[in-house]
C-alpha cells in the first residue's frame, strides 16, 4: 500500500524557505520561457537521480517513432568535455565519444536508430541547432527536463520511483528531493518507474498528489532487467563469480537486481553517479579484480560505454528496460494533438 506523502513540518524553516525559492523561481519562468517550433515532451523527476528515468526516455522514444514522429532528444550532457550546442547523433549512432557527449546521451545514440541526439547547457539552443543542422524532428523530448525552465514544453511528464515516491517529502539534508512535491502541480502525468510499478499504485500516488495542486493522470512504467551475456552473446553461468562496478546513483540497486537473478557478485565497487573513471579508479577495479579472483566485470549500460574504451576488461552488461502502457501512448498522441 502506497503511504502518503510526508508533510514539512511548522519547525522546518529550511524546507519552507527553499519551497518560497522555487515558487518564485517557477513563476518568474513561466513567462519568460523560450519556445521552439516544435512541440517538447520533457521527462524529469523531483528526485536527485536514480529514478529510472533513462529506460523510460528510451522507451518513449521508440513508442512514438513506431507512430511515425521523428524524434530529436535534447539532453544537457552532465559530465561531457564539451561545452556548448553539439549534435551526439542524427539517427545513426554516436558521432561523438562519450567524453564529449556524456554518459546518458551516448546510451541513446546508440540504442536508438533514426532518434536524434543533441545536447546542450540550454535545450533551447540545443532544439535550435537540431532545426538548423537539418535533423528534421517533428517532436523533441526533452531528457531530465522539469527543473530546466528556459525551455517550455508542451507536456511534462514527472517520472517517481516506486520503492521512494516521495523522497521524504523534503530537500538535503532531510530529504531526498532537487524539488518540493508542490512542483508536481506543473506536470501533465506523473509516471512511476520500477520493478513494482503498476497503474494502481500509479493512480494512487497521482490520488495522493492532489492535495499538492496535481490534476493529471498516473501510469506504471515497470522496469525489467534483462539476464545480462557477454560480448559475443554468451549467456554467462549463474554462479560465476563476477565484480559488480557502478556509478550510478543508487548503485544498491544494480546489486539487489544482480542478486535476484542468481548472480554471484564476489565484490561490489560502488562510486559516484556519472563517475569518469580515472587511472585511480582503473587501479581500484584491477586490485579488486585480483582480490576476488573474478574474471568479468558486472557493470550498467552506462558504465560499460565508459569502461569499454580501456579495452582490458570482460565486461558484462545487467540492462534494464521500461515497459509502457498502451493508454500513456495514447493520452500522449491526444494531449499532442
Amino acid at each position: 500500500m502506497l503511504e502518503r506523502p510526508p508533510t514539512i513540518p511548522p519547525w522546518d524553516l529550511w524546507s519552507r524557505s527553499w519551497l518560497q525559492v522555487h515558487r518564485i523561481r517557477r513563476r518568474w519562468y513561466r513567462k519568460r520561457a523560450r519556445r521552439l517550433s516544435r512541440p517538447v515532451v520533457s521527462i524529469g523527476n523531483l528526485h536527485w537521480g536514480g529514478t529510472g528515468k533513462t529506460p523510460i526516455v528510451a522507451a518513449l522514444a521508440q513508442d512514438l517513432q513506431t507512430r511515425g514522429h521523428r524524434v530529436c532528444v535534447l539532453s544537457r550532457g552532465y559530465g561531457r568535455q564539451s561545452r556548448g550546442p553539439l549534435v551526439v547523433s542524427r539517427g545513426q549512432g554516436p558521432q561523438v565519444d562519450v567524453s564529449m557527449s556524456g554518459d546518458e546521451p551516448f546510451l541513446h545514440a546508440r540504442d536508438l536508430p533514426g532518434v536524434s541526439v543533441v545536447v546542450a547547457e540550454s535545450r533551447y539552443l540545443g532544439g535550435q541547432l537540431a532545426l538548423a543542422e537539418g535533423l528534421a524532428p517533428d517532436l523533441f523530448l526533452l531528457d531530465d527536463g522539469f527543473s530546466h525552465l528556459d525551455l517550455a514544453r508542451d507536456v511534462d511528464l514527472l517520472v517517481l520511483p516506486v520503492e521512494d515516491p516521495w523522497g521524504a517529502g523534503c530537500l538535503p539534508p532531510r530529504g531526498r528531493l532537487r524539488e518540493p512535491l508542490e512542483s508536481a502541480r506543473d506536470s501533465d502525468a506523473i509516471l512511476l518507474s520500477g520493478g513494482g510499478a503498476t497503474d494502481q499504485i500509479a493512480h494512487a500516488a497521482a490520488e495522493s498528489l492532489r492535495p499538492y495542486g496535481f490534476s493529471g493522470p498516473g501510469f506504471g512504467c515497470p522496469t525489467q532487467p534483462f539476464y545480462p551475456s557477454t560480448a559475443e552473446g554468451r549467456p554467462i553461468e549463474a554462479q560465476e563469480p563476477m565484480l559488480l562496478v557502478t556509478g550510478i546513483a543508487r548503485g544498491h540497486r544494480v546489486r539487489e537486481t544482480a542478486e535476484a537473478l542468481d548472480l554471484l557478485v564476489a565484490e561490489h565497487l560502488e562510486l559516484p553517479d556519472h563517475h569518469n573513471y580515472p587511472a585511480t579508479t582503473v587501479r581500484r577495479i584491477r586490485q579488486a579484480l585480483k582480490r576476488t579472483g573474478a574474471r568479468q566485470i558486472l557493470t550498467t549500460a552506462k558504465d560499460r560505454i565508459k569502461l569499454e574504451p580501456l579495452a582490458e576488461f570482460d565486461l558484462v552488461e545487467l540492462g534494464i528496460r521500461a515497459s509502457l502502457p498502451l493508454d500513456l501512448t495514447d493520452w500522449l498522441e491526444g494531449k499532442l494533438r
